[in-house]
């Protein structure tokens, strides 16, 4: 199919592709929260939107939901805009979407996110859909690790600038996917840090504006519309292969 945003598909056209063996679908959770003085808040839902197009590009046998536009945020309220969800929130909305696929008669959904604060959620969430949904076999994306290091080889010699959030690789996300949105003359170094769990424990606890005032982990410095596009390939290639293989253990 040339479209599989089930949003912009019409309901006879997923009835086609259901019966055609289209049974897999792809939720991709974004947020809305501060990404230093150069990018929008947008940034996390709109890396989301791409991926999950980029993903089902590469699965050949999916469709994608509209991403999940506000996520678990709070380590970032210090800042003006940002919008948090409660974790039960979140998890309702998979759940809730998950339930509705299964009615219509899809089987598999991979849940994955663009914000690394939604990891926590994710890692915990593959058990508790499954229990109560048994129809379908769900797959939840937890390893921000992964995501990191697929960033830090895409971006190679600027490997050290990766440190999570507004950096060199999201930054360069964003001149890819929407240019236009990226104040490149605000842009500033933050947390000079490797992202490491003790790290992200400490963000997620004690927020970010306690580590890094500027809002920035990492340094953006380098960025570019070419490593942009080599990160979301990269990050794409990696959910691509993890779904495909959870799946091929579950069937």
């Amino acid at each position: 199919m040339s479209e599989v945003r089930i949003e912009h598909l019409t309901s006879p056209e997923i009835a086609d592709a259901l019966a055609s063996g289209m049974r897999t679908a792809i939720l991709p959770l974004g947020a809305t929260e501060q990404h230093g003085a150069h990018l929008p808040l947008s940034v996390d839902s709109e890396h989301a939107d791409r991926l999950g197009m980029l993903v089902a590009e590469r699965l050949g046998d999916a469709l994608v939901l509209p991403t999940v536009r506000v996520g678990c945020s709070a380590h970032h309220l210090g800042f003006p805009g940002t919008l948090s969800l409660r974790p039960e929130t979140l998890e309702a909305i998979c759940f809730d979407c998950c339930e509705s696929l299964a009615a219509h008669g899809f089987r598999r959904v991979l849940i994955f996110s663009a914000h690394i604060g939604n990891y926590p959620l994710l890692s915990k969430i593959e058990p508790k859909l499954a229990a109560r949904l048994p129809a379908m076999d769900v797959v939840a994306f937890a390893d921000s690790t992964a995501v990191l290091d697929a960033w830090r080889t895409a971006v190679a010699g600027l490997a050290s600038q990766v440190g999570g959030h507004a950096d060199v690789a999201e930054s360069s996300v964003m001149l890819a996917v929407r240019p236009e949105a990226v104040r490149a003359e605000r842009a500033a170094a933050g947390l000079a840090e490797p992202m490491t769990d003790d790290l992200l424990a400490r963000v997620l606890t004690g927020g970010v504006k306690a580590v890094a005032p500027n809002g920035v982990l990492g340094n953006p410095h380098g960025m570019s519309s070419d490593l942009g596009f080599a990160c979301l390939s990269a990050v794409a290639n990696l959910l691509a292969e993890y779904a495909a293989a959870r799946y091929r253990r579950l069937t």
